[in-house]
């Protein structure tokens, strides 16, 4: 559970429950009561009648009096808020972005202050002075229909799914056991067993799929959260290959944006303005990825990613003297 989304589960706890102990709180949400403490603070530094009072029968408490519209949420709006922590973007992908501008609305509607009761050091709300946009540089729009295929995982069955693989040319059927899907960045993935393994399937790779009348068996203990963040984590760990890199070092800040968590370190180069950069690939393949650094970039090792870039040189020079030799 991300922190917009405990923020809210926990004012709807205290709602519920009026008086609850930050060590009750840390077990439900599985964080530490030093979380918990630090999450009471931005509720109440929000303007939310939140408070933590200390002392052998203290705990963590909604004041009277003040409460606020949580109790005007209807079913589907606490469950939109619970799954995208307010997040209009990815709530209009999923189909359900009515809902979500519903509850923030009745979440946001305060008795605005009158110019007589307002102090000359009042804080201009977090809104004017805080933006956020979720939206990914340069994405493009996933084949899948995210909200199709959310209300078909909602029935709990196998998927028959029709999908290429990275790197593949063409597409095949595979029969999932789906778990959900996932929102990381400005892509979407179904996260599914496929013959047990657990795999994350990018939906601009899914051009179908087919509700099975088949219940899913997914593997025990296992839920959509945790196995996503294992999935992404497992990802970014992979280094099958590490490849070594002299880069310009007025490119460093560009590597940093593309190549991201396979970016493993930088360290100065031979010359003042090279930097020696180590990059992690799950396959020698992967290399490729660095030729769009063009003529700033030159591969140290292993020698058959030196090799491959070689090559690929080579094959691009060809095609592109190709027309001089036939003028």
């Amino acid at each position: 559970m991300n922190r917009p989304q405990r923020l809210l589960s926990m004012l709807l706890v205290l709602q519920a429950r009026s008086r609850v102990t930050a060590a009750e709180l840390a077990e439900e949400f599985g964080v530490s009561e030093r979380t918990v403490l630090r999450d009471v603070e931005t509720l109440a530094a929000a303007d939310l009648p939140v408070v933590a009072e200390r002392g052998r029968y203290g705990g963590i408490v909604m004041l009277p009096g003040r409460q606020t519209d949580l109790n005007r949420l209807n079913a589907s709006e606490v469950d939109v808020l619970r799954a995208l922590g307010v997040d209009m973007g990815r709530a209009r992908q999923l189909g359900v972005d009515a809902a979500a501008r519903d509850a923030v609305h009745k979440l946001t509607a305060r008795a605005r202050r009158t110019p007589s009761t307002a102090r000359e050091n009042d804080l201009l709300p977090l809104t004017e002075v805080v933006t956020v946009d979720n939206r990914g540089w340069f994405a493009t729009e996933d084949r899948a229909d995210v909200a199709a295929l959310t209300r078909d995982l909602r029935r709990g069955r196998q998927l028959a799914i029709t999908y290429r693989s990275s790197g593949h040319r063409g597409e095949r059927e595979i029969v999932v056991d789906p778990y959900g899907v996932l929102s990381r960045a400005d892509r979407w993935y179904l996260v599914a067993d496929d013959e047990g393994r657990p795999r994350l399937f990018a939906l601009t790779r899914l051009s179908a799929w087919t509700v099975l009348d088949r219940p899913r068996r997914l593997s025990p203990g296992r839920t959509l959260p945790a196995l996503a963040r294992e999935l992404g984590d497992a990802l970014e760990r992979r280094e099958d290959v590490v490849v070594t890199a002299d880069l310009a070092a007025n490119r460093l800040d560009l590597a940093r944006r593309i190549l991201g968590a396979r970016l493993r370190g930088s360290t100065a180069g031979p010359q003042p303005d090279v930097s020696r950069i180590t990059v992690a690939y799950d396959s020698i393949d992967g290399v490729r990825q660095l030729l769009q650094f063009g003529e700033h970039i030159e591969i140290v090792g292993p020698p058959e990613a030196r090799n491959l870039v070689a090559e690929l040189a080579e094959s691009l020079l060809r095609r592109h003297t190709a027309h001089r030799r036939r003028e």
